[in-house]
């Protein structure tokens, strides 16, 4: 087949190829999901320990998928928040960053966790009052410019090698 008759989107090569470059940036996602959860986990715990967040907020993500029946609720919910942070938000940021304001990718991070914050000070939130609202507010939102920040450093890195797509 010549090479204007390529109808892949990566035109790198085979198809195993193309293969082996899509799971290596699957692999690159999720370390940077990985490094994002684990820095916005230090926040969250620092959240936990001032009184603005409650852990066991975790504990509805396995109540949601029966895992508590089989595990502490807990661990089990924060299993299931991890495992999102390392697949669905790094696939979405591979899909949508181009779009997001900053002249980086790293920077490109922070409104993109700024955006997943939206939806998490509300799914997450344990009815906080006065100061431990504002706590609560301000630690997860911090929690994911970190989380953001994280993992647009990761793409950075990882995502500037050359047998990546992203």
């Amino acid at each position: 087949m010549a090479d204007t008759e390529k109808t892949s989107i990566t035109e790198i090569g085979t198809t195993t190829e193309e293969l082996t470059a899509i799971i290596r940036d699957g692999v690159v996602g999720a370390a940077g999901g990985l490094v994002g959860t684990a820095l916005m986990t230090v926040v969250l715990l620092v959240g936990n320990a001032l009184g603005g967040f409650d852990l066991s907020s975790f504990a509805v993500l396995a109540e949601l998928t029966s895992l508590d029946t089989i595990a502490p609720a807990v661990p089990a919910g924060y299993f299931i928040f991890l495992g999102g942070g390392m697949t669905t938000w790094p696939l979405l940021f591979a899909s949508v960053e181009q779009y997001l304001p900053g002249k980086t990718i790293r920077q490109r991070g922070i409104p993109f966790g700024t955006i997943l914050w939206t939806g998490f000070v509300l799914a997450f939130y344990g009815g906080h009052t006065g100061t431990a609202l504002y706590v609560y507010l301000v630690t997860t939102l911090v929690a994911h410019w970190l989380y953001g920040f994280g993992l647009g450093s990761v793409f950075d890195y990882l995502g500037n090698r050359p047998d990546t797509l992203v």
